[in-house]
């Protein structure tokens, strides 16, 4: 039963689903509404899914091209698969802490001011798991651990969305949906707030209206002007990687056009997720009323950092490229450091273009600039510093560490009062 609810639970698509089933049935909507409903907000995430799924394919060739090309070693922050490769060990501790603290957050929403229910699944399974490994190093292990780990974890899951809550509304100009996401993203953004101009007008001090000539107009076309940027970078790292690298990803292909290829493969993939964010959060909010009127009044759904990709293209794009400056920065010092931790390329390019849309609507083009390139920085460094601290090499893992910005914080603030207490 335990495993039912876990497996249910790590299906983003159907809880989705049922989701906006209950809402709508809850507002007592025709069965009509109510299939339509349903329907489209699990199409819509299956698509923005699939967006997801086409950029990471994109990334992970340019991942392992960066690395050839710039002759580094080291950890990469890719914690899903961190947490999937320690499952032998703790395979008790992170389903169960993960199904428990989900039911500690319904019940804080309920009883509480902190009106979020945390929905983005990937996050609550690395959180879960990174609570298990983190708890296991401090010897504790067993219900013990499913116990400290799914308070601690369903804590995070109603602060985390309430701090980047005033934020959230602004970016997406609705108080009806929260983000269940990174809050280094949401520093990012304060910063970025912090380096706006003067007088600033909101209308034009944005990436999203940035004046062209009328011979660049096409310029004007989000996914030209991505495409073009993207190809450039491609192309740059393919010919600095060298042909024998390139020629073995790319099966015999001739390396320009592969490149050529996997750069427009990843903007093919930011337009699928663009058109599966709208379709989704257009089916979900509606739904979501239904659940926050009659079972847990004012509540909101805490989602993933796709959400904010529609309010500024451009805005996120310039964050990504943005974000690999910062993370490529970092990577040079963390050569300094106790490990050299690796640009997590797919992390960098959904936070940091988040993180580029959180500064450019709070601190305009400058904002968004400082904002993702810090963001970049900070989730890069933070693993170089957070390293030494937990050691994953014990359960046979190497060449991975955690990415979530806010575990490794919970997960360091936990570590250093086990130390304290002598556990």
């Amino acid at each position: 039963m335990v495993n039912f609810f876990v497996k249910f639970l790590s299906e983003p698509t159907v809880v989705l689903g049922l989701v906006a089933m209950i809402g709508l049935i809850a507002m007592k909507n025709r069965p009509s509404t109510v299939i339509q409903g349903t329907m489209k907000t699990m199409l819509g995430f299956l698509i923005l899914s699939a967006g997801s799924s086409l950029i990471a394919s994109a990334l992970t060739p340019f991942s392992t091209m960066f690395n050839a090309a710039f002759g580094m070693s080291g950890v990469v922050p890719e914690d899903n698969a961190l947490v999937a490769a320690v499952q032998t060990v703790l395979g008790f501790e992170t389903p169960m802490i993960m199904l428990l603290s989900f039911v500690i957050n319904i019940i804080l929403a309920r009883i509480t001011p902190f009106k979020y229910i945390f929905l983005t699944g990937h996050m609550m399974f690395s959180f879960a798991g990174t609570m298990a490994i983190v708890l296991d190093q401090m010897g504790i292990n067993g219900w013990m651990a499913v116990a400290i780990g799914s308070v601690v974890q369903g804590i995070c899951m109603v602060v985390f969305p309430a701090i980047a809550q005033p934020y959230t509304r602004k970016i997406l100009k609705t108080d009806e949906v929260a983000f269940g996401g990174s809050s280094l993203i949401v520093f990012s953004g304060f910063v970025g707030r912090l380096v706006r101009k003067k007088n600033r007008d909101e209308e034009t001090d944005t990436w999203e209206k940035v004046k062209v000539s009328n011979k660049l107009d096409f310029l004007k076309d989000m996914s030209i002007l991505m495409s073009i940027v993207m190809i450039v970078v491609y192309i740059f790292t393919a010919l600095m990687a060298g042909t024998e690298v390139v020629s073995e990803l790319a099966g015999g292909q001739n390396i320009i056009v592969y490149a050529v290829i996997q750069a427009m493969t990843f903007v093919a993939g930011v337009l699928v997720l663009l058109q599966g964010v709208r379709m989704f959060l257009g089916e979900i909010i509606p739904a979501f009323k239904g659940i926050s009127e009659k079972l847990i009044p004012g509540a909101r759904p805490a989602l993933d950092v796709p959400i904010f990709y529609a309010s500024g293209p451009v805005a996120t794009t310039v964050g990504f490229l943005c974000a690999m400056v910062g993370g490529i920065l970092a990577t040079l010092i963390s050569t300094q450091l106790k490990v050299v931790v690796l640009p997590g390329v797919i992390g960098l390019f959904f936070m940091g273009g988040a993180a580029g849309v959180f500064g450019d609507k709070l601190g305009g083009k400058r904002g968004c600039v400082v904002a993702s390139f810090l963001l970049g920085f900070l989730f890069t460094l933070i693993v170089a510093l957070a390293y030494p601290l937990i050691d994953v090499t014990g359960y046979g893992v190497e060449g991975l560490w955690f990415a979530s910005t806010d575990a490794i914080l919970v997960s360091v603030f936990m570590r250093l009062i086990g130390m304290i207490a002598g556990v």
